[in-house]
């Protein structure tokens, strides 16, 4: 394959899909001595585009974990917005120290189903964005070291392969449930319609949070009004420098607490290749 450019595409609505891909990436790019183009896809806006590739292009996607899941507002966008010519790329999901489940079979799913040749595959562990205690501080030092070395293996290989191969296998079946958020109790925490709260005491209005809100949900003009449809990504609550936005659903706050209680043990990141490494 002749690689002219390394184009790498994230939804990262917390930061971590975001540095994996961008770890990937401009390894893959150093090592090819290749130009990289970087997009994020946070924003309504950049989700109503269309992304070409070529065959000379190498796309490095990479995406959150959501129960288990790409995320279920997010799904449609990719599928209608890429568009591959045989153009080799790498599939990578973050995920908050439980598991990966589906997500990443999910993805690599929809790059062969738009015309990609998934060579790589990786699962990365990022810190929750529910609970920074979970994956905290991750993806970290040790963490981009095997994103490096998963980069240049695939790098390498594409220098030698003549043409793409069968799609890459990774476990899970895109065709899957999403996972059913628990509470303490064990019974399924029904926290759809929840929406992060404003403490008006610390809230300045500056409009950060309306901004940072991947699916325009919050209203720039009163902030404390959230019309929109919410995907829980927390990116408002993150991005409040002032400490003003949060949770309080009672299911929501059962499911954190016990993701707490049953997945603190670090986690490992899993890597798959269509090619022998």
């Amino acid at each position: 394959m002749e690689i002219k450019t390394v184009r790498a595409l994230w939804f990262s609505p917390t930061g971590n899909a975001e540095r994996a891909a961008m770890e990937i990436a401009r390894t893959i790019a150093e090592r090819l001595g290749v130009p990289l183009r970087a997009s994020g896809l946070n924003r309504p806006e950049a989700r109503k585009r269309e992304y070409a590739f070529a065959p000379s292009d190498f796309l490095v996607i990479a995406c959150p974990v959501y129960a288990g899941k790409l995320p279920n507002k997010i799904l449609p966008d990719l599928k209608a917005i890429l568009r591959g010519n045989q153009t080799p790329a790498a599939a990578v999901v973050t995920f908050g120290n439980r598991a990966f489940d589906d997500a990443l079979a999910e993805l690599a799913a929809v790059l062969t189903g738009n015309g990609f040749c998934a060579i790589s595959a990786a699962a990365v562990v990022g810190e929750h964005a529910f609970a920074d205690k979970l994956g905290g501080g991750r993806p970290d030092a040790a963490d981009m070291r095997e994103l490096r070395a998963f980069a240049e293996k695939t790098a390498d290989a594409v220098l030698t392969l003549p043409e793409c191969p069968p799609p890459v296998r990774v476990p899970g079946d895109p065709a899957a449930p999403y996972y059913v958020p628990k509470g303490l109790d064990g019974a399924p925490a029904k926290f759809l319609k929840a929406k992060p709260k404003v403490d008006l005491s610390r809230c300045d209005g500056c409009g950060a949070c309306a901004r940072v809100c991947p699916m325009g949900a919050i209203d720039p003009q009163d902030v404390a009004s959230v019309p929109g449809v919410c995907i829980k990504c927390q990116a408002c609550v993150k991005s409040c420098a002032r400490r003003a936005r949060f949770f309080d659903d009672p299911a929501f706050l059962s499911h954190v607490a016990m993701l707490k209680e049953n997945y603190a043990e670090p986690k490992e990141n899993a890597f798959f290749y269509a090619f022998e490494p």
